[in-house]
């Protein structure tokens, strides 16, 4: 008998300086590289507090951008952190990876879309038209960006011109190619030239990213957000449509997966025992573990906007802004083929026994 929900029991929590077997013979473990970023919600499988079932995790931490890169072009680690959107795009090619419905990134992007002071864009509506810059087309934030203007905003996809090009540092390309009709204008920038200068200077009208640019942190007046109060914005998004933006998943290399598939659930297992350490961690009230003096009011405040399990993973907790994402991905031409949440994931991670 089973259902359609992950199974998050039997993981193991390690008390400090005590070593764990994860139920498995230690001759027998597996030895695991996972490269991801440096989060709350996964410190304690970073420190080890939080084992994985029959695996010795070595975990790599890097920026979001180089692990990326390195797992899209090289392939370089046994499991990895992985943007949303690059992710699909694999997946209608070889397919050299496979995810399992764990979120390490999750996040509103409203605040992410930055204008040029002087180029006259006091509404979404004002962006049709203009020049705008992108580090990548196929970025998750920029998808979920693109999507979001243009079914809540009045804003099409192909109603703008697209720039590409590092935000802050010169000569950065798409890690994945990718191929757009001729309705879609874009090109890159001068290889000598960053995004956020050419923001500040009105040589592109606005900017989608998900790192601000210098320029808006100058604090000079020549960049600003396009959203006045991005938060309200947010909340309000969330309350019409329930949604709260998926940015990264982690996958397994194909190779690794179908060398043991139970890795699959031990990982789904281990992320949410960690998850959950995190939630613990922000509900402290006798001494702030936090440094934020008020760190437990946000925390039940997201609690009140966005339910108890705010950060759930697994498919159907997360099954609306998936399938909302995948239209995006396949409307603004990258995948080809509309696919389904269950599409994306290790079918072992959808179901569990009952007993």
């Amino acid at each position: 008998m089973s259902r359609l929900t992950p199974a998050f029991s039997n993981f193991h929590i390690r008390p400090a300086n005590r070593a764990v077997s994860g139920g498995i013979n230690d001759m027998t473990r597996l030895d695991l590289t996972l490269g991801c970023g440096e989060y709350d919600r996964t410190r304690a499988l970073a420190d080890g507090r939080v084992q994985v079932e029959g695996v010795d995790l070595r975990y790599v931490t890097l920026e979001p951008e180089e692990v990326f890169f390195r797992m899209a072009r090289y392939q370089e680690f046994d499991a990895a952190e992985f943007s949303l959107s690059s992710y699909v795009v694999t997946l209608s090619r070889d397919a050299p990876f496979i995810a399992i419905p764990v979120f390490p990134s999750k996040r509103f992007r409203h605040s992410c879309v930055f204008v040029n002071a002087k180029a006259g864009i006091e509404r979404p509506a004002d962006l049709i038209g203009r020049a705008i810059g992108i580090p990548e087309y196929q970025l998750t934030a920029i998808v979920w960006i693109r999507g979001m203007l243009a079914e809540h905003y009045g804003v099409p996809v192909s109603s703008v011109r697209y720039r590409t090009g590092g935000l802050h540092e010169p000569g950065r390309v798409e890690k994945l190619p990718i191929s757009l009709p001729t309705e879609i204008d874009i090109s890159p920038i001068p290889s000598d030239r960053v995004l956020s200068d050419m923001l500040a200077t009105g040589e592109i009208d606005a900017l989608y990213s998900p790192r601000p640019p210098r320029s808006l942190l100058a604090g000079d007046g020549a960049v600003r957000c396009l959203f006045a109060d991005p938060r309200a914005e947010e909340r309000a998004y969330f309350e019409k449509t329930g949604i709260f933006p998926v940015m990264h998943t982690i996958v397994l290399r194909r190779d690794v997966y179908a060398a043991h598939r139970w890795l699959a659930n031990s990982l789904v297992k281990a992320f949410t025992a960690a998850k959950n350490l995190a939630y613990e961690q922000l509900r402290k009230t006798a001494a702030l573990e936090i440094s934020l003096p008020w760190v437990v009011d946000e925390y039940e405040a997201a609690v009140k906007l966005l339910g108890p399990d705010y950060w759930a993973y697994g498919l159907e907790p997360n099954r609306r802004a998936l399938s909302t994402f995948l239209g995006y991905a396949h409307e603004q031409y990258l995948t080809d083929r509309l696919f389904a949440p269950e599409d994306l994931f290790a079918p072992e991670t959808l179901e569990t026994a009952l007993v």
